[in-house]
């Protein structure tokens, strides 16, 4: 009965995703306007500051993929659940090209504002070394194939969530060139550029949760067609040799 409920919930979702494909669509080209156009210029850093609308949601939207692929691994590593070891697969995936957003991102706003493109402080140092982790995560997926690789994926991802709240709170404990956070910690924001962020950040996290879904049922359709190919294998070998 479960798997008939979730076909049924598979196939409903396949007939909403175009829908919520193009209204995404619309909203990150009303983001993009709203960056671009109607948000007002910032007057020290004049209109490069526009990055920080990119900047700052990619950073947000990375930072909740990583807590749903902890919360996920911590799921699989309680119950074994295929399902949880795909969410924290896709997540991650998703978490890293968005996490790349960011330090692409950061030093194309750092060169015209402090005249170099990288300094090793603690804000930046720290999220190369997130993003480092999850490299590694990911490369541990893709590359070891023993059974034991899922488990092992998901205890790094435990100690990869760890890094997040050091990643976030490390400007409010060292001194760093990193402005202080638009909410809390010091910082202040006009109110039209915090609509602006939050909109954008509406954006960008509808686009993530819409490309996590599409990897996820890739992600399970390929481990179906493997799962298949697995016990064809099976069957083609003699009984003498099994």
């Amino acid at each position: 009965m479960r798997n008939e409920e979730f076909r049924e919930t598979l196939k409903l979702m396949k007939r909403t995703f175009p829908i919520l494909g193009i209204l995404t669509a619309i909203l990150l080209s009303y983001a993009l306007y709203q960056a671009l156009v109607v948000a007002p210029t910032e007057q020290t850093m004049g209109d490069v500051q526009r990055i920080f609308y990119y900047h700052v949601p990619s950073a947000w939207t990375a930072f909740i993929l990583f807590f749903v692929n902890f919360g996920a691994s911590i799921y699989y590593l309680i119950k074994r659940n295929p399902a949880a070891d795909i969410v924290a697969l896709v997540s991650a995936e998703v978490g890293v090209v968005f996490c790349t957003i960011v330090l692409v991102t950061g030093p194309i706003w750092a060169r015209p504002v402090w005249g170099i493109w990288w300094t090793w402080d603690m804000r930046l140092t720290s999220t190369l070394v997130l993003w480092l982790i999850y490299v590694s995560y990911l490369f541990l997926r893709r590359f070891s194939a023993g059974g034991q690789t899922p488990a092992l994926a998901a205890a790094l991802a435990v100690f990869g969530a760890l890094c997040v709240p050091f990643v976030y709170f490390s400007i409010w404990f060292f001194r760093t060139q990193h402005p202080q956070p638009v909410m809390g910690g010091g910082g202040s924001i006009d109110p039209r550029m915090m609509h602006v962020l939050l909109i954008n950040w509406l954006a960008f996290s509808c686009f993530a949760f819409l490309v996590c879904w599409s990897r996820y049922r890739l992600e399970k359709l390929q481990r179906e067609v493997d799962e298949v190919h697995a016990l064809e294998s099976l069957k083609d070998v003699p009984r003498s040799a099994r």
